[in-house]
């Protein structure tokens, strides 16, 4: 089976449905899903320009390839030329950025039909999506028949206003948009799990590629040496026909892989015995929901009936990962969120009593309690007297972390089979009794130490909860190994058989081509 863009290409290539038509569609989509709050930003205009020369090339019979004409929205932090950027934060309110980052040019330049900029937790710093400027995302399985037969509703005003869930985050837009049918793709940006977290509580693929292999210029950064672009999509086809057009060397980012990356169509798994899939007894974390540790045990066993290795493993340093990448992150988000002093772009606040008190106010007033607050531990962990202490033990820690991967790896393993997140998606109300840096540290516990080692994972929807919320498991492959990864991913994605969300909402707006595709792809 090959995923939704192949056959949406298909689709254009044969004339069934012009770029123009499938873009108005998604358009139409966006609007009736709109409480979702999942754009920021629809770039309506230029989509349809977009769209109207992406059928001039098919009319010439010369499409630039198989995301030529194809809609996709990209996640709030990546720069794009003549569309807002705004990091979801009052700093960046109506900033227009000069340049476009490379993995949307290179999206642009094959064909593809940027729809807007999705919405998420402000400069990407949460884990839910609830902390940006333009307010929370809404997860479209709230609204699906398969949670609904599932929840008890209070008094109908109540359950509208509460009874929602949340995406997670931090690119919690991107994926509600991938999810309730808006676009065939979507950018995140994974830091310490905020492309593969909200993947698995939306239902959709989430792929953190390994460090290095997709330029970040133009992402606005977090923490320079942890950020990659990620990928979302319907199926794992989609996200390695993505990958394929966005990987390989940028000459504007020294990061980057000096190779030249090989777009790989993925192969049909049939010997497993060559595989050995390691199980990390570490990520069997305190508040681990006993649904997803079930659905883990079920999911091992599915590997080992069909014939691969099957290892328990040990990453023993995984359990000081939080505490140090909390350090990490915040030092280097300090030395990031310098650049924001309301002189160059962005907010400036009418103070004037001196530079200085405008520096302050212009932050004051242009950053949330979120953000100052990891400017403020990060500026303490790098003063004089603590960077011994904090910054290089951190580093250290972060050394050994990574060199367990490296020892697993070695040990004959070819990729490890994890949970993404402890439990289905929290309900809204339920979520925000908590504080950010709280929960950003219980939903990052499972993800994170890829970032720190620099591994690509991915995020596959697995089962439904009893709640008929979406569950993931999560693989984490060997360094540059995206092909293995995806190829595994795939095999276990057509084992699962993960059921198409039934969104009542959409269905009434949403007929024709749209519902042939889906229901062509998940058949």
């Amino acid at each position: 089976k090959t995923g939704f863009t192949l056959k949406v290409s298909a689709a254009l290539k044969e004339g069934r449905v012009t770029p123009t038509e499938l873009c108005q569609r998604c358009l139409a989509l966006i609007k009736s899903t709109k409480f979702l709050n999942a754009y920021i930003t629809v770039a309506e205009e230029t989509a349809l320009k977009q769209a109207e020369e992406s059928e001039e090339r098919y009319r010439r019979g010369q499409p630039l390839g198989i995301l030529d004409g194809i809609p996709i929205a990209v996640k709030d932090n990546f720069n794009t030329a003549g569309i807002e950027t705004t990091c979801a934060s009052n700093m960046l309110k109506g900033y227009i950025s000069p340049y476009n980052a490379t993995v949307v040019q290179k999206l642009l330049d094959h064909g593809a039909v940027l729809l807007g900029k999705t919405n998420l937790d402000e400069f990407a710093m949460g884990s839910g999506s609830t902390d940006g400027v333009f307010g929370p995302v809404r997860n479209p399985w709230s609204y699906s028949k398969q949670h609904k037969e599932k929840s008890v509703p209070k008094s109908h005003s109540e359950d509208e206003k509460s009874g929602w869930v949340i995406t997670g985050g931090s690119s919690g837009g991107s994926a509600a948009a991938v999810s309730s049918f808006t676009c065939f793709a979507a950018l995140g940006s994974d830091t310490g799990g905020s492309t593969r977290n909200p993947a698995a509580h939306c239902g959709v693929v989430g792929l953190k590629p390994t460090y290095g292999l997709i330029s970040r210029h133009g992402l606005i950064p977090l923490v320079n040496s942890m950020d990659v672009p990620g990928i979302l999509t319907r199926c794992v086809d989609d996200a390695a026909v993505l990958l394929g057009s966005l990987a390989g060397h940028d000459p504007k980012d020294s990061t980057t892989i000096q190779d030249d990356f090989k777009p790989f169509e993925l192969p049909n798994l049939t010997d497993m015995s060559k595989l050995s899939v390691g199980i990390p007894k570490e990520y069997h974390a305190p508040g681990l929901s006993s649904e997803i540790l079930a659905l883990w045990s079920k999911a091992a066993d599915l590997f080992k009936n069909a014939g691969a290795k099957v290892v328990e493993v040990s990453l023993p340093h995984t359990r000081y990962s939080i505490v140090c990448y909390h350090v990490l992150c915040t030092a280097e988000v300090a030395s990031n969120m310098a650049r924001f002093d309301g002189l160059e772009y962005g907010h400036r606040s009418d103070m004037k009593d001196s530079t200085e008190s405008m520096y302050a106010a212009t932050r004051r007033e242009g950053f949330n309690d979120v953000v100052r607050g990891r400017i403020l531990s990060g500026n303490y962990f790098l003063l004089k007297q603590n960077y011994e202490k904090y910054f290089v033990k951190a580093q250290k820690v972060r050394r050994l972390i990574a060199n367990d991967f490296v020892k697993v790896f070695r040990s004959g393993v070819d990729i490890l089979l994890t949970p993404t997140t402890l439990s289905d998606a929290a309900p809204y109300m339920e979520f925000i009794q908590e504080d950010n840096r709280t929960r950003s540290a219980q939903d990052d516990i499972l993800t994170q130490a890829a970032n720190m080692a620099g591994l690509p994972a991915i995020n596959v929807p697995t089962a439904l909860s009893e709640r008929g919320l979406p569950v993931g498991l999560q693989f984490i492959g060997r360094s540059f190994q995206e092909k293995q990864l995806l190829t595994v991913a795939k095999w276990f994605e057509k084992q699962v058989q993960f059921p198409v969300i039934q969104l009542e909402e959409v269905k009434r707006h949403d007929s024709g081509v749209f519902q042939h595709q889906k229901s062509a792809a998940f058949s």
